[in-house]
């Protein structure tokens, strides 16, 4: 069992597949996009198998596959025909912007991988193409009501973006309200590649919630597990539900369960922090379990209380992606 030095258990790993996406999100990078890392500097499919039997024995028992995009990984599937096979690890999720997952849609039900994350930021074509800078929205929607008709947990996040996308919050709760998904709203967070630079924002969460109960007054909060990172509710009348998630407030972080591995091997115990250390040569060198399991329980035994507590160690940590960095 991991346990970090604020006695919070760890058992859910996001692990990052790869840095590239397909998109080139306003909110996540400039339209150029950003370094990407080279390919010898990302972990193997044999690295990721290792890694993720490793963290298993150490007490993991989720694991959620990020990006960037994983499906611009062409050889994601073997990665996650080997998971779905791991004994000990209960759940295996995956967020995506959809755009490429059409193809495998069958083969992940019939793994049992049926929890899918689809960021999606409008419902409107013309706004989701400003957000995402491509012609995209069909195939997205497309594969979205595909992943909902076969029966998988989806649950949409839509990040709330001041003057871009608050128009769409009450359309898409209406347009899913038929359907068994979770919309989830989430504050914009400040790691966008530096195309923007921002302190604040309008848009938090408190604020989204009052903008839903104006078309919605009937609202019930739900029960939700203490490491949840989203505060839930349902609409009455809807099969849906809808979460706010506090991304920039952090008022999560006193029951922080996760950890993230970026795809170069980056440990990032806090988002609003930099790697504590890097796992790819000693996934490469001699004594891997070993090495490995000395340093993640050294980059545990080492977290920060709260983000806004790590956030003041670091100057600059804006700068960063959310595409380098796992999501």
């Amino acid at each position: 069992m991991l346990v970090d030095n604020h006695n919070r258990k760890i058992n859910y790993l996001r692990l990052a597949v790869t840095d590239r996406c397909n998109l080139r999100c306003n909110y996540c990078m400039p339209s150029e996009g950003i370094d990407f890392a080279q390919k010898n500097h990302l972990f193997t499919i044999e690295e990721l198998c290792r890694l993720s039997e490793i963290m298993v024995e150490q007490g993991i028992d989720k694991i959620r596959i990020t990006g960037g995009e994983p499906f611009v990984r062409k050889d994601l599937m073997v990665f996650l025909r080997k998971l779905s096979q791991l004994k000990g690890l209960e759940d295996i999720s995956i967020t995506t912007n959809a755009t490429l997952i059409g193809p495998y849609i069958a083969e992940l039900k019939s793994l049992g991988i049926l929890n899918i994350n689809v960021s999606l930021d409008a419902i409107d074509k013309d706004t989701f193409e400003k957000v995402t800078r491509r012609d995209q929205y069909d195939t997205v929607y497309n594969n979205l009501t595909r992943l909902i008709a076969e029966g998988f947990n989806v649950r949409i996040n839509f990040i709330a973006l001041e003057h871009q996308n608050i128009q769409d919050i009450i359309p898409i709760l209406k347009l899913m309200r038929h359907y068994p998904v979770s919309v989830r709203f989430l504050e914009e967070m400040p790691f966008n590649g530096g195309s923007k630079a921002f302190t604040t924002i309008t848009w938090d969460y408190k604020k989204i919630l009052a903008h839903i109960q104006t078309e919605f007054p009937e609202i019930t909060k739900l029960d939700s597990p203490k490491t949840s990172t989203s505060i839930n509710y349902q609409i009455k009348g809807h099969k849906s539900t809808f979460g706010l998630i506090p991304s920039f407030s952090r008022t999560f972080c006193g029951s922080c369960n996760r950890l993230r591995i970026s795809a170069t091997g980056d440990v990032i115990t806090c988002l609003y922090g930099k790697p504590r250390l890097n796992l790819r040569d000693i996934m490469r060198g001699e004594n891997v379990e070993e090495g490995i399991v000395e340093h993640i329980l050294k980059a545990i035994g080492s977290r920060s209380k709260t983000g806004f507590e790590e956030q003041e160690k670091y100057a600059g940590i804006f700068q960063s992606s959310m595409t380098s960095i796992g999501g």
